[in-house]
């Protein structure tokens, strides 16, 4: 997740200061990724840094150097850029369930048991998921749902896949 581009998206809605920018990053994304306060100030400082925001006048709040700010015109050129590009699609190399079960075939340990506590926990945070979806109050956190739930389905279709062929994955590592 970018968190550089979620606070240049926010701050192209109105200036903001720090707080202001945790509050609605938390509000819609915390469920996804915490974002702590160090982070906020530390994203800005480089955002200033580069010129995508700008300190400017306004209501700085109440708590001790609530500094407001905006989005500059390179800020709003990189986020349509960043809007623009798509993201790279999730490879099998950057998952650890994957290097867990390669490694797990070449020691010659029960990589079957692997997938089976895998199943039996990915299984639980689909239940997990299926009961917030059920008292979720907007469709923007539907969504960020049916997205969990997705990505959980199509790794259990993988897992149930794997678990079929671990006799000749095993040949291949040589485990």
């Amino acid at each position: 997740m970018s968190f550089q581009h979620a606070l240049l998206g926010f701050m192209e809605t109105s200036p903001r200061h720090g707080y202001d920018l945790k509050r609605a990053y938390d509000g819609l994304f915390s469920e996804m990724r915490p974002l702590r306060f160090s982070q906020i100030y530390a994203i800005l400082a480089r955002l200033q840094r580069d010129g995508l925001v700008e300190q400017v006048d306004g209501p700085g709040g109440l708590g001790p150097d609530r500094k407001t700010y905006a989005i500059t015109a390179e800020g709003v050129t990189d986020l349509e850029r960043w809007y623009d590009e798509p993201e790279a699609a999730q490879s099998p190399i950057d998952s650890t369930l994957f290097l867990k079960i390669t490694m797990a075939l070449l020691s010659g340990r029960p990589a079957d048991s692997i997938l089976e506590r895998q199943r039996a926990a990915h299984s639980a945070r689909m239940r997990e998921l299926t009961r917030a979806k059920a008292v979720a109050t907007t469709e923007h956190e539907r969504a960020l749902i049916d997205f969990a739930l997705f990505h959980l389905e199509a790794d259990l279709r993988w897992m149930d896949h794997t678990a079929q062929r671990l006799d000749e994955l095993r040949r291949d590592v040589g485990g």
